[in-house]
């Protein structure tokens, strides 16, 4: 199978370099970058599933780019900010063409309505809803390099793209303000996103060590910045993945529940299964979940003992301890 936006593009008058380096911006798992050569692309890409899959597949991968390219393929995210980034970076390291490819879900009709206004577009083709195009890399994309960023409560760091970057969410605030004073030495943040739930866990002095584990290394990066305590330990992975060297006592998340923009159960279901193979055996989780969002099936099958904590309309936290099922 090819891509079958691209091949049509190049059917259609769009010139790759033969021999020169192609970046290869933010492609999503299982995306065929085909006809492309593996060997000729650069992926870069800040997701840990994502690049964990083009590193399987032949394809060297980076967090960011090393020199320049002979052309630049963007696979848009869905935040707004995040694309424009993402195409004045390509653009700056670009000889050659940037293409910029994405669904109607991710916003690709608005990204070429913006970028119309500012230069010649090639394209776009239209194909699998989504559209595909092109322009040169001399076009002026300065003012859509992200500048500095003001501190959210003027404290936290955050970046364009990462969740609720804009301000602090407020299901993690609940979970935050409603967690015990003790809730163990050694804490996992599962999806720790910028680290606002490891900064406010850190408040207590009989933690330990928390282990901060995102697979966004923009987020991680933020974290890092926000959560400097010696205790705390930062990982870039995969949270459905990751494996602690020691089994924590205890667990903290608000998953993610949303696969593009639809909502999807079965992200935070994953996260809670992680939870439960890890902890030790009397561990306990704390999670925060929109009201509506089905969570107390999978821990009563994967905890001896789950109850809501506390909640409103909007929010639940629900409190699981003694995990059943350990092993993957």
């Amino acid at each position: 199978m090819t891509h079958p936006r691209l091949s049509l593009a190049l059917e259609s008058g769009l010139s790759l370099p033969d021999a020169a380096r192609i970046a290869v911006f933010a492609p999503r798992v299982g995306m065929d970058l085909a006809p492309l050569a593996a060997e000729q692309c650069h992926v870069i890409t800040g997701m840990r599933p994502d690049f964990e899959d083009f590193e399987a597949r032949g394809f060297t991968c980076d967090v960011v780019p090393e020199g320049r390219y002979g052309a630049a393929l963007i696979a848009i995210p869905r935040a707004k900010a995040e694309a424009r980034a993402l195409i004045a970076l390509a653009a700056s390291v670009t000889d050659g063409p940037v293409i910029v490819d994405g669904t109607k879900t991710d916003g690709i009709e608005s990204v070429l309505k913006d970028m119309r206004k500012r230069t010649t577009v090639s394209g776009p083709i239209s194909k699998a809803h989504g559209k595909l195009f092109w322009l040169d890399a001399t076009a002026d994309l300065s003012d859509w390099v992200p500048g500095a960023r003001p501190l959210v409560e003027d404290r936290f760091v955050t970046a364009p793209g990462v969740f609720s970057a804009d301000g602090i969410d407020p299901a993690s605030r609940y979970l935050a303000d409603h967690l015990p004073p003790q809730i163990g030495a050694h804490v996992v943040d599962l999806g720790a996103g910028w680290g606002y739930l490891s900064a406010r866990v850190l408040d207590r002095d009989s933690i330990a060590q928390i282990e901060l584990v995102e697979a966004n290394h923009t987020a991680l990066e933020c974290a890092r910045q926000n959560v400097t305590d010696p205790r705390a330990r930062l990982h870039w992975a995969d949270a459905l993945r990751w494996e602690p060297d020691a089994r924590p006592d205890t667990v903290i998340m608000n998953p993610p529940f949303h696969t593009g923009r639809s909502a999807d159960p079965k992200l935070g279901t994953a996260f809670i299964a992680a939870a439960a193979r890890m902890l030790k055996p009397q561990g306990q989780l704390w999670l925060v979940a929109n009201r509506h969002l089905p969570y107390e099936r999978s821990l009563a099958e994967t905890f001896a003992e789950t109850v809501e904590i506390a909640g409103d309309t909007k929010f639940k936290l629900l409190h699981a301890r003694r995990p059943t099922r350990q092993r993957r």
